[in-house]
């Protein structure tokens, strides 16, 4: 039981007088230390391409990477998240080229490592949604999307990654089973010290359409994802997702979408108390940039909804903003 004691005797707004004083009590800060920043990828060279879905986000080609690592170090940004925008040409029903050790992720990849060495960790998304013609992460069979097939694609797609350099391998695809898989695989292959963050609470949002169009899956997926992403409806149901992702050899898990789903980050690191990353996705993060824009909200708003996170039990946070926001102008 708290005992708070009684006015005037105890009044909370002495500790709210002074910059300092509020300072010294605040349960959570925001650093860069807390960030890792999305980086969308595309074919060509010297192309620096803008995304009509989301404002002040770029597809990169590969000679342009340095740039945008370049300023993520030196914010003291720890790790980049790598997503491929694959030409339509290169897709197919089996998203074969996931498995094309010379595809955009791959050569971003072998292009970081050689320029920063171990400067700043590399995260690579696991599924096969951005290199498949029907933008699902599996393989289909008469419309139903085959688990235990799937695996053996996402295992040989998380052994490239980790072959070429990632440091951290992050399957989003919802498969059952895939990070005991993928932990054997990568052990059996040397490759002990990848760790696996595994997005063991992805919702079948509807906040993820600009993110599809970003990697260029939004026109190509048929039906929805339902059948193999969570309901948003469930709470329970995603401590047994992490519980069972533990088990298998996750070190790391991500909790996606973010702000929607706060209950859930706080459920999930007060039972397990393992390092949880909150996503806070497209749709999220578009609508306060667009808000921003319109002069709905102050660009405070942005450090607002990311403390939000730290508050909630998130260790770290995935966002759009990561590079963009001044955290100085906000202490």
């Amino acid at each position: 039981m708290i005992i708070t004691g009684n006015y005037p005797n105890l009044r909370l707004r002495r500790s709210r007088k002074f910059s300092w004083s509020r300072r010294l009590v605040q349960d959570n800060d925001l650093s860069y230390n807390d960030f890792i920043l999305p980086i969308f990828l595309t074919d060509g060279k010297a192309k620096k391409v803008p995304i009509s879905s989301m404002p002040n986000v770029f597809r990169y080609s590969i000679d342009k990477l340095k740039s945008v690592v370049d300023k993520a170090l030196k914010l003291g940004i720890p790790m980049v998240a790598l997503f491929p925008h694959t030409n339509v040409k290169k897709k197919d029903e089996y998203g074969n080229e996931a498995l094309n050790e010379n595809n955009l992720v791959c050569q971003a990849i072998k292009f970081i490592k050689k320029n920063y060495k171990n400067e700043i960790g590399i995260m690579c998304d696991v599924a096969l949604d951005p290199y498949t013609s029907h933008g699902h992460d599996g393989i289909i069979r008469k419309n139903e999307i085959l688990n235990d097939e799937t695996l053996e694609v996402l295992i040989k797609q998380s052994v490239l990654q980790a072959k070429m350099g990632c440091d951290v391998i992050a399957p989003s695809d919802m498969m059952d089973g895939r990070v005991l898989k993928i932990r054997k695989a990568l052990d059996k292959n040397n490759l002990k010290d990848v760790q696996i963050l595994s997005y063991a609470v992805k919702y079948a949002s509807s906040f993820y359409g600009p993110f599809r169009n970003a990697v260029g899956s939004k026109r190509q997926l048929k039906g929805h994802k339902k059948t193999y992403q969570m309901d948003f409806k469930n709470n329970y149901e995603a401590l047994r997702e992490v519980s069972l992702d533990i088990k298998e050899g996750a070190d790391m898990i991500i909790v996606k979408p973010g702000m929607p789903y706060l209950d859930i980050i706080r459920e999930v690191k007060n039972n397990f108390k393992i390092p949880v990353i909150a996503y806070q996705v497209s749709g999220e993060y578009s609508l306060i940039q667009n808000a921003i824009t319109k002069k709905l909200l102050d660009k405070k708003s942005i450090y607002e909804s990311l403390v939000s996170f730290k508050r909630a039990g998130a260790n770290s946070i995935i966002t759009y903003f990561a590079d963009q926001i001044k955290l100085d102008k906000f202490k």
